[in-house]
Protein backbone atom coordinates (compact mmCIF):
# COMPACT_ATOMS: atom_id res chain seq x y z
CA UNK A 1 0.00 0.00 0.00
CA UNK A 2 1.32 3.52 -0.39
CA UNK A 3 1.30 7.03 0.44
CA UNK A 4 -1.98 8.36 -0.39
CA UNK A 5 -4.66 10.91 0.14
CA UNK A 6 -6.74 9.67 3.34
CA UNK A 7 -4.36 6.72 4.41
CA UNK A 8 -3.29 6.52 8.19
CA UNK A 9 0.53 6.45 8.01
CA UNK A 10 3.33 6.03 10.18
CA UNK A 11 6.84 7.14 9.66
CA UNK A 12 10.00 7.20 11.59
CA UNK A 13 11.65 10.33 11.48
CA UNK A 14 15.04 12.75 12.02
CA UNK A 15 14.68 16.25 11.96
CA UNK A 16 18.39 18.18 11.72
CA UNK A 17 18.54 22.09 11.82
CA UNK A 18 22.04 23.51 11.53
CA UNK A 19 23.80 19.77 11.95
CA UNK A 20 21.84 19.06 15.22
CA UNK A 21 19.31 17.03 15.97
CA UNK A 22 16.43 18.84 16.71
CA UNK A 23 13.61 16.20 16.75
CA UNK A 24 13.47 12.82 15.90
CA UNK A 25 10.59 9.88 16.78
CA UNK A 26 11.20 7.56 19.06
CA UNK A 27 11.72 4.22 18.68
CA UNK A 28 8.86 1.93 18.22
CA UNK A 29 6.86 5.20 18.74
CA UNK A 30 6.31 6.42 14.92
CA UNK A 31 4.58 9.68 14.10
CA UNK A 32 1.25 8.85 12.97
CA UNK A 33 -1.44 10.77 10.51
CA UNK A 34 -3.95 10.96 8.07
CA UNK A 35 -2.29 11.91 4.65
CA UNK A 36 -3.27 14.93 3.17
CA UNK A 37 -5.73 16.84 6.11
CA UNK A 38 -3.22 19.50 6.51
CA UNK A 39 -1.42 18.01 10.17
CA UNK A 40 1.63 17.95 8.60
CA UNK A 41 3.78 20.69 6.44
CA UNK A 42 2.63 19.89 2.69
CA UNK A 43 6.25 20.20 1.51
CA UNK A 44 6.83 16.64 4.11
CA UNK A 45 3.31 15.51 2.69
CA UNK A 46 4.74 15.71 -0.65
CA UNK A 47 7.96 14.10 -0.40
CA UNK A 48 6.38 11.29 1.13
CA UNK A 49 3.40 10.82 -1.72
CA UNK A 50 3.74 7.99 -2.89
CA UNK A 51 6.14 5.99 -0.87
CA UNK A 52 5.42 2.70 0.15
CA UNK A 53 6.22 0.79 3.93
CA UNK A 54 10.32 0.58 3.55
CA UNK A 55 10.68 3.33 1.91
CA UNK A 56 12.95 5.90 3.13
CA UNK A 57 14.02 9.63 1.78
CA UNK A 58 15.66 12.38 2.89
CA UNK A 59 15.30 16.44 2.13
CA UNK A 60 15.19 19.54 2.77
CA UNK A 61 12.81 22.46 3.10
CA UNK A 62 13.69 25.98 3.04
CA UNK A 63 11.61 28.20 5.87
CA UNK A 64 9.36 29.17 3.04
CA UNK A 65 8.64 25.69 2.90
CA UNK A 66 8.62 24.98 6.73
CA UNK A 67 7.47 27.35 9.30
CA UNK A 68 8.42 30.77 7.47
CA UNK A 69 10.89 33.24 8.29
CA UNK A 70 10.88 35.21 11.55
CA UNK A 71 8.72 37.95 11.27
CA UNK A 72 10.02 40.98 13.03
CA UNK A 73 6.47 42.15 14.37
CA UNK A 74 6.00 39.25 16.53
CA UNK A 75 8.77 39.81 18.78
CA UNK A 76 6.88 42.28 21.18
CA UNK A 77 7.54 43.80 24.79
CA UNK A 78 5.20 43.10 27.12
CA UNK A 79 4.16 44.76 30.35
CA UNK A 80 5.87 42.90 33.08
CA UNK A 81 2.85 42.79 35.20
CA UNK A 82 0.67 40.93 33.03
CA UNK A 83 2.71 37.80 33.98
CA UNK A 84 1.01 38.23 37.45
CA UNK A 85 -0.87 35.11 39.21
CA UNK A 86 -2.26 35.85 42.68
CA UNK A 87 -0.05 39.40 43.07
CA UNK A 88 3.31 37.51 42.28
CA UNK A 89 5.18 37.03 39.43
CA UNK A 90 4.66 33.89 37.85
CA UNK A 91 8.89 33.27 37.80
CA UNK A 92 8.02 29.81 37.54
CA UNK A 93 7.30 30.09 33.79
CA UNK A 94 9.46 33.39 33.29
CA UNK A 95 12.82 32.72 32.23
CA UNK A 96 14.75 33.01 28.99
CA UNK A 97 13.62 30.20 26.76
CA UNK A 98 10.55 28.87 28.69
CA UNK A 99 7.85 28.94 26.66
CA UNK A 100 4.47 30.47 27.82
CA UNK A 101 0.97 29.92 26.81
CA UNK A 102 -0.67 33.30 26.06
CA UNK A 103 -4.32 34.63 24.74
CA UNK A 104 -4.58 37.44 22.66
CA UNK A 105 -7.70 40.32 23.10
CA UNK A 106 -10.00 37.82 21.04
CA UNK A 107 -8.78 34.76 23.30
CA UNK A 108 -6.68 33.04 20.22
CA UNK A 109 -4.53 30.57 22.27
CA UNK A 110 -0.68 30.68 21.70
CA UNK A 111 2.77 30.03 22.73
CA UNK A 112 5.21 32.17 22.78
CA UNK A 113 9.05 31.77 23.87
CA UNK A 114 10.87 34.31 26.49
CA UNK A 115 14.09 36.03 24.89
CA UNK A 116 14.46 38.04 27.67
CA UNK A 117 13.08 39.43 30.75
CA UNK A 118 13.72 42.91 32.03
CA UNK A 119 12.69 45.45 35.10
CA UNK A 120 9.20 46.46 33.50
CA UNK A 121 8.75 44.56 30.19
CA UNK A 122 9.29 40.50 29.72
CA UNK A 123 10.31 40.23 25.62
CA UNK A 124 8.45 37.10 23.61
CA UNK A 125 8.58 35.90 20.52
CA UNK A 126 5.73 34.20 18.96
CA UNK A 127 7.12 32.89 16.22
CA UNK A 128 7.10 29.34 15.64
CA UNK A 129 10.65 27.80 17.09
CA UNK A 130 11.29 26.78 13.40
CA UNK A 131 10.92 29.81 11.94
CA UNK A 132 13.49 30.86 9.91
CA UNK A 133 14.95 27.51 9.90
CA UNK A 134 16.50 25.56 7.26
CA UNK A 135 14.50 21.76 8.14
CA UNK A 136 16.85 18.66 6.96
CA UNK A 137 14.51 15.49 7.21
CA UNK A 138 15.64 11.69 7.24
CA UNK A 139 12.26 9.64 6.96
CA UNK A 140 11.30 6.43 6.58
CA UNK A 141 7.77 4.82 6.06
CA UNK A 142 6.49 2.18 8.70
CA UNK A 143 3.24 1.38 8.11
CA UNK A 144 0.41 2.24 5.70
CA UNK A 145 -2.96 1.63 6.23
CA UNK A 146 -6.55 2.28 5.34
CA UNK A 147 -8.45 4.81 7.89
CA UNK A 148 -10.72 3.86 10.48
CA UNK A 149 -13.68 5.90 12.16
CA UNK A 150 -11.81 6.02 14.95
CA UNK A 151 -9.15 7.66 13.61
CA UNK A 152 -11.19 10.21 12.42
CA UNK A 153 -12.77 10.84 16.07
CA UNK A 154 -10.20 13.79 16.58
CA UNK A 155 -7.08 14.45 18.39
CA UNK A 156 -4.17 15.71 16.67
CA UNK A 157 -2.83 11.98 15.80
CA UNK A 158 0.24 12.37 16.95
CA UNK A 159 0.56 10.01 19.34
CA UNK A 160 1.84 11.81 22.19
CA UNK A 161 -1.66 13.78 23.75
CA UNK A 162 -3.93 10.93 23.12
CA UNK A 163 -6.65 13.45 22.82
CA UNK A 164 -8.18 16.38 20.93
CA UNK A 165 -5.50 18.87 21.65
CA UNK A 166 -7.67 21.80 20.87
CA UNK A 167 -4.29 23.99 19.80
CA UNK A 168 -2.93 23.47 23.43
CA UNK A 169 -0.93 20.03 23.88
CA UNK A 170 3.22 21.17 23.86
CA UNK A 171 4.42 17.84 23.19
CA UNK A 172 7.69 19.15 21.60
CA UNK A 173 6.90 17.90 18.37
CA UNK A 174 7.66 20.10 15.51
CA UNK A 175 5.52 18.76 13.09
CA UNK A 176 1.94 18.47 15.23
CA UNK A 177 0.44 22.04 14.51
CA UNK A 178 -1.91 21.42 17.21
CA UNK A 179 -0.36 23.85 19.36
Amino acid sequence: MKVEQNKMVGVDYKLTVDGQIADQSRPGQPLEFIFGTGMLLPKFEEAILGKEIGEAVSFTLEPKDGYGEVIADAIVDLPKNIFMVDGKLAEDILFVGSQVPMSDNQGNRMMGIVKEVGDETVKMDFNHPMAGKTLNFDVEVVSVRDVTPEDLQGGCSCGDCGDDCGGGCDHGNGHCDCH
